[in-house]
């Protein structure tokens, strides 16, 4: 019987061999531009979705302004006393300033530690007011009181109760005050600044910052003119 010889076809491997890698590097250029540029395209794609999930670092920064040095309560601030820094934004605190025109010629309200981040509430003015006895409206009262030696024992931060007398009922705004007839013209103020000048050794120049609601503000202002005035701490 004669040999029978199979037609189905060989099968061809899927691997290629060597002509075809060969050939590979004969590609036209621009068939090898098109997968470069799909590569690039492939790699941004790949690059956002990275930021997407970690977020930009740059994003999670924040240039505030702090103190250059070590401030003392009652320093009018200026350019030299501040300098900015860049804080991770979980670290900045609410109402930081961030720029130093902001802050520069306002008082400090209470000390202030080198490399601190400075806020609206650390600097005379209406946020601290507000912050202080917790009204939008409120106000500072700069007082200088009948006896100097109670400005020595007050501190930023205490609550004190506001009286008068009228400066010809047996005392006046060198002396003490008088009988009990004294009037109460607020109660709960602030002390946000005490005014201790350097060198001073209990004159009569420092002030006592207060705040107030502003029409206990007022009144107590246009009162201080004309009564002696001192107060108690609660």
């Amino acid at each position: 019987m004669p040999p029978t010889h199979s037609t189905r076809p060989a099968t061809r491997s899927l691997e290629p061999n060597w002509a075809d890698r060969v050939s590979l590097l004969w590609q036209p250029a621009r068939g090898r531009g098109v997968l470069a540029r799909r590569a690039a395209a492939g790699a941004c794609v790949v690059a956002a979705a990275v930021l997407l999930v970690r977020g930009d670092p740059s994003a999670e920064h924040l240039s505030v302004v702090v103190a250059a040095r070590d401030l003392p309560s009652g320093t009018v601030l200026t350019a030299t006393d501040l300098r900015t820094a860049s804080l991770a934004r979980s670290a900045v605190p609410d109402g930081a300033v961030t720029a130093v025109e902001d802050t520069a010629g306002r008082t400090v309200a209470g000390p202030i530690r080198a490399g601190e981040a400075l806020t609206d509430v650390r600097v005379l003015g209406p946020r601290l007011a507000a912050a202080a006895v917790g009204s939008d409206d409120a106000r500072i009262v700069p007082l200088e009181l009948a006896d100097a030696a109670v400005a020595d024992v007050l501190r930023e931060g205490d609550v004190v109760d506001v009286l008068a007398v009228a400066q010809g009922a047996g005392g006046d705004r060198s002396g003490t005050l008088p009988d009990p007839a004294a009037t109460l013209l607020a109660s709960g103020a602030v002390v946000v600044l005490v005014n201790r000048p350097e060198g001073d050794r209990g004159g009569r120049e420092r002030l006592v910052l207060l705040a107030l609601p502003r029409e206990k503000a007022h009144a107590v202002a246009v009162t201080s003119l004309t009564h002696a005035v001192t107060v108690t701490v609660q």
